[in-house]
């Protein structure tokens, strides 16, 4: 077998930043994301002393050295767009701020590969300028995807890609990357590559950026693999997916370089702060939101069991448990504000009101389900959920939920200041359910009265707009399994 060479004419490598912590990547963005948005923002100086204290406290971070941590802030800031600068400050960026408040690292990664680009203000001005005069233009997220549906045209999803196919046939080839060549001649190089049983330089150098790609594809549910060798569309995502193959959003500020085929450093510094405006500019109009009781479901089978159990707005339907009249009072009660299984939060909350039930009803004590109501943000009451004991004593639950690809920490929850305060006054009575959802597991953690437990100097609290709180669960807390209603 021979080895696949791209001919000279048409090799140039393109790349990006490569996060030294991209093993953990989820665990440290919606970290950073958190701490980007109390920071809020800040005179430069102030603004980077204050990341920096937020990235030493990071999980085995605190004997760094201050050039790694920097580090980890400028490559955080130029791959993500995590951070926006004006001439005197620094601040968290709109895609920071959304993936803090809605904790959808699914939905972050997918806004990420829309807005992702060739060239783009993600490298170093000079590596900018190299592709500028080489004449690159290219979105590699929207390309693999287009792809990958004409290689599927005929119908059935059986026909996938290789890490190594992408980095050779589509990234580091100029056929694609500056011709724009069409998936159809890009997909009838790589079958021919198939047929003669061509081999690939697989050193993990050459392949890792393409690569980086690809596993950022899988982290957005855009893409899905068996063996972690061939990569294929995930048809629950087609939705998704036909957006990216038709998007024509597009960086333009570099487009005149481009077609000059010629630049400089001044011109392509230039479009910097306009590259990060891009990449955090309103995009409502295009809604990557999670629809989570499909992400989470294994299957078509569980998907529709989870929504038959949980009713058309994500809460147990209890109707035909309770007499009628119960349960129009309790739906009254229960249902009335809006919800979408696209709120992270409000199926969070709708999932953990199942799990009351269940657990009440499993006690024996069906008499009291009617009891267990979800309380509207507006009321402000400090706690999600109005559940109970078993022996009729309330129990109070604030319920914090975050959905990623895999399994996350558990070991830092943020409470406001209404939270804690309530928190402190219900003491025992008091519990946060941390809910974290991916597509292996759904685990639940449920750690009681935080604030007596703080006080006994068995968590650990920093005031921050409210608390962060920092524990070991193996020595606080315990996981319970989510139990779903089931009538």
């Amino acid at each position: 077998m021979s080895e696949y060479k791209i001919p000279e004419e048409y090799y140039f490598r393109i790349h990006h930043v490569r996060p030294r912590f991209k093993g953990d990547i989820e665990n440290v963005l919606i970290y950073v994301a958190e701490e980007l948005a109390r920071v809020g923002e800040r005179p430069v100086d102030e603004f980077v002393q204050a990341v920096n204290e937020a990235l030493f406290r990071y999980p085995g971070n605190a004997h760094r050295e201050l050039k790694t941590i920097n580090n980890w802030r400028t490559e955080i800031s130029a791959l993500f767009g995590f951070i926006e600068h004006t001439e005197t400050t620094d601040k968290p960026g709109r895609r920071a701020i959304e993936l803090a408040n809605k904790q959808d690292l699914v939905e972050s990664f997918k806004v990420f590969l829309y807005n992702f680009q060739y060239p783009g203000a993600h490298i170093k001005p000079k590596n900018v300028l190299e592709q500028v005069e080489a004449g690159i233009k290219f979105k590699p997220a929207q390309y693999i995807l287009q792809l990958l549906r004409f290689a599927n045209r005929d119908g059935g999803n059986s026909v996938g890609l290789t890490k190594f196919e992408v980095c050779h046939c589509i990234f580091n080839d100029l056929r694609v990357t500056r011709d724009g060549e069409g998936v159809e001649a890009t997909w009838n190089r790589i079958s021919e590559n198939r047929k003669k049983q061509v081999e690939y330089d697989q050193t993990g150098d050459v392949v890792r950026y393409a690569g980086d790609i690809i596993d950022y594809m899988e982290i957005a549910n855009l893409l899905k693999t068996y063996d972690s060798r061939t990569y294929y569309l995930n048809t629950l995502e087609e939705e998704t997916i036909i957006k990216f193959c038709e998007s024509t959003e597009w960086f333009s500020e570099y487009d005149l370089m481009i077609n000059n085929r010629s630049g400089s450093i001044e011109a392509v510094k230039s479009c910097t702060a306009g590259w990060f405006a891009y990449v955090n500019r309103d995009i409502q109009d295009t809604d990557f939101s999670t629809d989570i009781l499909a992400y989470i479901a294994n299957d078509e089978e569980e998907f529709n069991e989870l929504k038959k159990n949980s009713g058309s707005d994500g809460r147990p339907n209890i109707a035909e448990f309770l007499d009628r009249e119960e349960a129009l009072q309790t739906r009254v009660e229960t249902y009335f504000d809006s919800f979408t299984t696209k709120d992270i939060g409000d199926i969070g909350e709708g999932l953990v009101h199942g799990h009351e039930c269940m657990r009440i009803k499993l006690g024996g004590r069906e008499d009291l389900i009617h009891l267990i109501k979800r309380i509207p943000t507006q009321f402000a009451v400090g706690y999600d959920i109005s559940s109970v004991e078993l022996d009729e004593r309330k129990r109070y639950i604030e319920v914090k939920t975050t959905i990623s690809s895999k399994p996350l920490h558990f070991n830092r929850i943020h409470l406001t200041k209404n939270e804690w305060n309530t928190a402190s006054s219900t003491h025992d009575r008091y519990y946060v359910y941390r809910l974290l959802l991916s597509k292996t597991e759904k685990k639940l953690f449920l750690l009681q009265d935080p604030v007596g437990l703080y006080k006994a100097d068995k968590i650990d609290m920093v005031p921050s707009d409210g608390a962060d709180i920092t524990f070991d669960p193996s020595k606080v807390g315990e996981f319970e399994e989510l139990l779903t209603w089931k009538n």
